[in-house]
């Protein structure tokens, strides 16, 4: 059997909209089983998002730490943000997200793997990038302005050897983080020569 993720879609007999927020959506929809068994499924309806894991010429990575309300914690993060701009290339949104959340761009772009945060619950797709070849942008060219959660975000340069390691010793929760930072240690060692372009498309 091949080991891959394939498309698919259960019929739905109905669909029922739970609730309409800022960022998502919650929805219901009663799905004809196998069997003909027809069962409620609650999913959070998500635009969508990208992450970064910028590793500069030292094979350090770039994390930021930042509050996170539902589970009550400062996390240490890769540099992400909504898919929230109407037709904006994947890599695009990631590069302003590195620009803005972390002071820096990178010359140097690749896909690093492909998420999906939780199906069980939510239809959001992560992609995350490799972002490299990296310079800081002056901070009188960046005119980002950080509010709410992002006031006072530290950024830090953490060894991707140290990274893994906080990784899987339970000190680095972050979804994206963690899998990015694993991808990216094992992708290093073919020299990052199997990975997909920037603009690779999204299965």
């Amino acid at each position: 059997m091949r080991i891959e993720d394939t498309p698919e879609a259960w019929d739905v007999v109905e669909s029922r909209h739970r609730f309409t927020g800022h960022v998502i959506q919650v929805v219901t929809d009663s799905v004809k089983m196998p069997g003909d068994e027809v069962a409620d499924r609650d999913y959070v309806v998500h635009p969508g998002s990208v992450a970064v894991l910028a590793l500069d010429e030292r094979q350090r990575v770039l994390m930021i730490r930042q509050y996170r309300h539902p589970v009550r914690r400062l996390l240490w993060e890769l540099p992400a943000g909504l898919r929230d701009v109407e037709g904006e290339p994947l890599a695009e949104t990631a590069a302003r997200e590195l620009a803005e959340e972390a002071g820096y761009r990178a010359a140097t772009w690749h896909t690093l793997l492909d998420l999906r945060s939780s199906p069980g619950m939510t239809d959001e797709r992560i992609r995350v990038f490799l972002a490299r070849d990296l310079t800081e942008i002056p901070e009188e060219e960046n005119g980002f302005v950080h509010r709410h959660e992002e006031i006072g975000m530290p950024v830090e340069w953490v060894p991707l050897d140290d990274a893994v390691q906080k990784a899987l010793t339970g000190m680095i929760h972050n979804s994206p983080a963690v899998a990015g930072i694993l991808a990216a240690y094992a992708a290093s060692a073919e020299g990052f020569a199997y990975l997909r372009p920037a603009d690779a498309p999204e299965a």
